[in-house]
């Protein structure tokens, strides 16, 4: 973890003389991001509707809330549903050709970013990745989709959209509180209260078993846990039972390059694995064989979904990555599934 982040969410001593430093870059932050929202309040500038529902996936501090795993289980939905769906991304990370960049198979990390190939590869469905989020939506929608799922485009306001939800991590909240970068909010708790769900990750764990510390008056909130699902294999792709694995191999080495390592550390132990070293790398981090070819090839070296897209190139027999899963409470999804059908209904009669 870096030094900023454990600053921002953990009792650091250096705080007290870094962020008193910040905070005066903060209330800059502070003044140009609420003109920017008051000038889309009154026209100066302009969100563009586009002729599919839109919904946001987003949050309102720094990455690592769990959002990825959402969008998923929404696009499944929506399957279920008989939409067609496709996802928007900015694409951090990578470094695309063209934009808007529609991507295919032959499609790399590199180029669209990790998180959007993630998405691409498991769901097989039309992703568009490019800083014009209007114009990746247009895409999507000549190619034929009639509901679009953007991801992290919560500040994006250019993009209009009809359904807005906000992941909260349960463990890491809203740190200090603070908005960038004397903290890791983008915009205030305040912006809670302006979205339609709010849906709070506790990562693993027993839905509806935390204590909420804030308030709120106009969303529904949904509670949501991360549960590792399988163990596949970077090279070969073969899949092993979660038990199974652990059963023919207790001890691993672990590596992750997302919001929160610890986080995905915490889910192997929690799933009983003897974690002997674990490396924990910046979010979205390009790997390279020389961050990993000092783990042993002895015991298996597991890592996230999201960092297995980027070392597919150059992987050994022994790394693995496990895929985690959304899970909700039925009775808590009703509510947005049932906001979703309505809206693709609604936009099927104008």
């Amino acid at each position: 973890m870096r030094l900023i982040e454990k600053i921002w969410f953990k009792r650091h001593n250096a705080k007290w003389i870094i962020v008193p430093l910040l905070l005066p870059v903060s209330v800059l932050f502070y003044l140009l991001t609420g003109l920017r929202r008051f000038f889309y309040r009154v026209g100066l500038f302009q969100s563009h509707r586009v002729s599919a529902p839109v919904i946001i996936v987003g949050n309102i501090g720094i990455g690592g809330n769990g959002k990825t795993p959402v969008v998923i289980y929404l696009i499944e939905q929506c399957i279920k549903l008989g939409l067609k769906v496709g996802v928007v991304s900015r694409g951090y990370g990578g470094k695309a050709p063209y934009y808007p960049y529609l991507l295919t198979k032959d499609s790399s990390a590199s180029e669209a970013g990790d998180e959007p190939i993630l998405i691409y590869q498991r769901c097989k469905i039309p992703v568009v990745v490019g800083a014009n989020r209007v114009a990746a939506a247009n895409l999507l929608i000549a190619k034929g989709c009639n509901i679009i799922i953007a991801d992290d485009g919560l500040q994006h306001y250019t993009l209009a959209r009809d359904l807005e939800l906000v992941i909260v991590d349960a463990k890491r909240q809203f740190g200090n509180g603070f908005l960038l970068p004397a903290g890791p909010l983008r915009e205030g708790k305040w912006r809670l209260n302006t979205v339609d769900f709010v849906i709070y990750n506790q990562s693993s764990g027993n839905i509806n078993s935390h204590n909420n510390s804030f308030t709120h008056n106009k969303y529904s909130k949904i509670d949501m846990v991360l549960c590792p699902q399988f163990v596949c294999n970077v090279k070969t792709n073969e899949k092993i039972s979660l038990q199974v694995f652990i059963n023919q191999h207790n001890n691993v080495n672990a590596i992750a390059a997302i919001g929160d390592p610890e986080r995905f550390f915490t889910t192997l132990s929690s799933q009983h694995f003897n974690v002997k070293k674990a490396k924990g790398f910046v979010d979205h981090h390009q790997f390279t064989l020389s961050d990993l070819q000092h783990f042993s090839a002895s015991m298996p070296l597991l890592m996230t979904e999201k960092d297995a897209v980027k070392c597919q190139k150059f992987a050994k027999n022994h790394w693995w990555y496990v895929p985690v899963g959304a899970v909700f409470a039925e009775q808590d999804t009703k509510p947005l599934l049932t906001k979703i059908t309505e809206l693709v209904a609604g936009n099927s009669l104008q």
